[in-house]
């Protein structure tokens, strides 16, 4: 049982990772190379979509890794289980405090009402999203290592 939740919480966390991956690395640069107002626009209605679906799927992934955590307390692995947590818990505290104060912003821009420094302050939540990125992979990495 302790291995089926372990293999689920690594899958659900993983898949969150590949998207926030994807956002960073494929969907933003490709936003970015639209003309005239459509690059914005996307990221608009991006932040709007993302901004709804990813606070539940971080919460979901907190909460299994914690019940993994508790399950498996006295069986190898659970130090790199707490570990992922606690990077969990920093990418959560990141995204409150850094990256969705801009998207909040950013998701109700259109052309007629953004500020001038929009770009800046997309590329402020950009170089903050990496960050975020890098510890979901170490996440990720915490996760499958407690596997094996």
């Amino acid at each position: 049982m302790l291995n089926a939740l372990g293999g689920f919480t690594t899958v659900v966390v993983g898949v969150m990772v590949g998207v926030e991956f994807s956002v960073a690395f494929v969907i933003n640069r490709i936003l970015d190379a639209l003309p005239g107002d459509s690059g914005q626009l996307g990221r608009a209605h991006g932040g709007r979509m993302l901004g709804a679906v990813m606070p539940v799927w971080y919460i979901t992934s907190l909460v299994l890794v914690a019940v993994w955590a508790i399950a498996g307390w006295r069986h190898h692995g659970t130090g790199l289980v707490v570990t992922a947590g606690a990077l969990l818990i920093l990418s959560v505290i990141m995204s409150i405090l850094l990256l969705v104060p801009i998207n909040n912003r950013g998701k109700t821009w259109t052309p007629e009402n953004r500020p001038e420094d929009w770009k800046e302050q997309m590329n402020r939540w950009d170089r903050f999203h990496y960050v975020r990125v890098a510890v979901l992979i170490a996440v990720f990495a915490s996760l499958v290592a407690a596997l094996t």
